[in-house]
């Protein structure tokens, strides 16, 4: 393949030079296509089905850097995958006595959907790392910001108190939810082994006596999970593999849409460690790590439901769904690896402002307290006449531009509380320290 037509990620700067592009680019799925049938051999021969030597044969063959891509892909046309030309090639590789035992009795979608675990393992086996990292950043923010306190927003507007050490905490519970998904997803990752119509038949006319054995020896040459039956219509591991990538995109989104929102020049409260900057405005600092994560979250689920959509395969090899599935679920595992890299960086350089949250936190003039002043004066004043007094005097406050606990401080029923105490924002923010200490003892 030429420079010219290289995907370099020109126009996706989310995944461009990350751990993820490499484990997904055209070389990296020569690689993985070349070691699933390069395993098959070997899983052949260690059942007697195969000589030795023709494992081995098969194997030094099996090297990415003896194939022509760019031939492969255009070759590629004429069957419609790029495993038949691929094996042509590796028989014509593995010479005259032993090209015979490539690929033998494995049909296209057998070594493709191998192919593409591989690639999933290996693009999660970078991606796990990274989720690692953003839990241990977030997990160090919430514990120091326990009781920094910060206005709570709901439907875009001040609520009540709360802490930034809890949001950060509900952000790590996230990210480590979707590292469990992850985890459970790699480990489960299976081979594909079934022969033309998953039948195993082509095996045992090979000489197998239990053919049944070969995906389970097939399996371990590869690392991956032995299949309980081949599954070229049962994308089962395809649809759980595209649940957590999805699911992984919008945990990493969360945070990306939170930092976004506090970061704007209106709040202030949180800004990358390394902003980006404008072609045309120089004091620009843009959050592009959180701008690069936004964007891969509101990707992935379309991504997601073509997949899901596969799962309606006809018969026992389906025509189209099986094929529509290769390129969004590369597209999802690009998504993820790097919106997983820059949320790594994002959280591990993040800045924050307790003196904006402050302020901020001020600016209803003490209305963002109104729900907590009437629970904690129900006691003295009896519910009812609790609500009254803080609806006639939050109306008030607005109407007046005058602070809440200006007014409240002017009330005869009020003569005895401490409202100073009573209004302190960590007090005010209730069980959120509780809930931070909590959540940070999941590992």
């Amino acid at each position: 393949m030429t420079a010219a037509a290289a995907d370099t990620g020109l126009l996706a700067p989310g995944r461009a030079a990350s751990p993820a592009a490499e484990e997904t680019g055209d070389a990296a799925y020569l690689r993985a296509l070349l070691d699933a049938e390069a395993a098959l051999t070997r899983a052949q021969a260690a059942l007697g089905l195969a000589p030795e030597a023709a494992a081995s044969a098969v194997t030094e063959a099996a090297d990415p850097r003896r194939f022509d891509l760019a031939s492969l892909a255009v070759r590629a046309r004429q069957s419609g995958n790029p495993v038949v030309p691929l094996v042509t090639d590796l028989t014509r590789a593995a010479g005259e006595e032993h090209g015979p035992y490539v690929h033998r009795g494995a049909t296209s979608q057998d070594i493709m959907d191998t192919a593409t675990m591989l690639v999933a393992r290996r693009v999660l086996a970078v991606v796990l790392p990274d989720l690692e990292r953003c839990t241990r950043a977030l997990g160090a923010l919430a514990a120091e910001h326990r009781d920094t306190p910060m206005a709570g927003r709901t439907l875009t507007q001040h609520a009540v108190p709360t802490t930034f050490g809890l949001k950060a905490a509900g952000w790590r519970s996230l990210v480590l939810d979707a590292r469990d998904r992850a985890t459970a997803v790699r480990d489960a990752l299976p081979a594909q082994l079934g022969g033309a119509a998953g039948t195993l038949a082509a095996f045992t006319a090979y000489g197998a006596e239990d053919a049944t054995a070969l995906p389970t020896a097939y399996a371990r040459e590869l690392g991956l999970r032995a299949p309980a039956l081949p599954w070229h219509t049962l994308r089962t591991p395809v649809a759980d593999l595209a649940g957590c990538l999805a699911f992984t995109a919008g945990a990493l989104g969360k945070v990306a849409a939170d930092v976004l929102t506090l970061s704007r020049t209106e709040i202030a409260e949180v800004s990358e460690g390394s902003g980006g900057g404008s072609s045309a405005m120089p004091h620009k600092a843009n959050p592009v790590r959180a701008t690069l994560i936004a964007a891969a979250a509101r990707r992935a689920p379309q991504l997601a439901a073509t997949l899901y959509g596969a799962l309606a395969a006809e018969d026992e090899r389906p025509a189209g769904a099986w094929h529509a599935e290769w390129e969004p679920l590369r597209d999802l595992l690009r998504l993820v690896g790097g919106a997983a890299r820059d949320a790594a960086e994002l959280t591990e350089g993040l800045r924050l402002d307790p003196d904006a949250m402050h302020r901020n936190l001020g600016l209803t003039g003490g209305l963002v307290l109104s729900e907590w002043l009437t629970a904690s004066l129900t006691p003295a004043l009896g519910r009812a006449r609790a609500k009254e007094l803080l609806t006639e005097t939050a109306g008030r406050a607005r109407a007046e531009g005058r602070p809440l606990i200006e007014l409240l401080a002017g009330e005869p029923e009020l003569r005895d509380v401490d409202l100073d105490a009573l209004t302190d924002p960590v007090r005010c923010a209730g069980s959120a320290g509780v809930l931070t200490d909590r959540a940070l003892e999941r590992r």
